[in-house]
């Protein structure tokens, strides 16, 4: 373990290597059982109003009937999820080629929103804890083995496929600490 800012990071995080592979995941991180959906930030409540009626067209007619006559969020503030359909996959999952995708992304890259996704699923399989200080950990999920193998292959190291959410949630001035720490502990 070692610590960047308010951030504790846990060595696999830094020493793991990672790449999604949608093509053989099929996307399960969006599609769970268990119930829980993406845990939420408080603040992302707003966003996710606001984007509800662009992300909302992708959706199927099961998840917009849910969204027309249910909250999209459970939980308590501090403690918010995403709701999971049928104990399973996210409010704003819908299937493209037999892959689950997020509708909240997918408005975002069109333009129709200026904002993407909650940072969890952002960050996934990285899970950060909501303590001061935050602690960062890498989530292995049986899941994710295609995800694992494909930056094994590729030799892509985790923290620099999730550059992007890293960025979004400490700031460029910690992701930058963070390749400088690891760079220190590969020497």
């Amino acid at each position: 373990m070692f610590i960047i800012g308010e951030a504790i990071i846990q060595s696999n995080v830094a020493e793991s290597r990672f790449s999604c592979d949608l093509q053989r995941c099929k996307g399960a991180c969006c599609t769970m059982e268990g119930g829980r959906g993406a845990p939420l930030l408080d603040e992302e409540i707003e966003h996710l109003q606001k984007s509800l009626p662009f992300a909302s067209e992708y959706l199927d007619i099961n998840h917009r009937n849910h969204l027309e006559n249910h909250n999209f969020f459970a939980g308590t503030p501090g403690n918010f999820t995403t709701v999971c359909i049928d104990n399973r996959a996210c409010i704003f999952v819908y299937y493209e080629d037999g892959i689950a995708r997020c509708s909240l992304e997918r408005s975002f890259n069109e333009g129709k929103t200026s904002w993407k996704k909650p940072i969890s699923c952002h960050l996934f399989p990285i899970r950060i804890s909501n303590g001061k200080p935050a602690m960062i950990r890498y989530e292995q999920i049986a899941e994710c083995n295609a995800g694992i193998e494909k930056g094994e292959r590729d030799d892509t190291i985790l923290i620099e496929f999730l550059e992007e959410p890293l960025r979004r949630r400490f700031g460029d001035e910690w992701y930058i600490a963070l390749l400088s720490q690891l760079n220190g502990v590969q020497k």
